[in-house]
């Protein structure tokens, strides 16, 4: 496998997790409270945990997009030079 096609393949990945990431960040600040009345019908959620959970879903969700999508794009990029 040519190591373009994989840098172009990781490239994309990145593109469409930040593009994921960014619809979150938009949803949740932008409709924070009809997302938290959805939720609310299936759990009891205070906002401050309704709030931590996202917060934390976001920064796992960072977390591994440095991890899978980031490092190995970096390490290929490094090895092409």
């Amino acid at each position: 496998m040519d190591l373009s096609l994989v840098q172009t393949f990781l490239l994309y990945c990145a593109a469409i997790n930040y593009g994921i990431l960014l619809l979150w960040f938009a949803v949740f600040t932008l409709a924070h409270d009809a997302v938290y009345r959805l939720h609310t019908r299936w759990f009891r959620l205070s906002r401050e945990s309704f709030d931590a959970l996202n917060y934390g879903g976001v920064a796992v969700y960072k977390i591994g997009i440095m991890l899978f999508v980031l490092v190995p794009l970096l390490a290929v990029t490094l090895m092409k030079t």
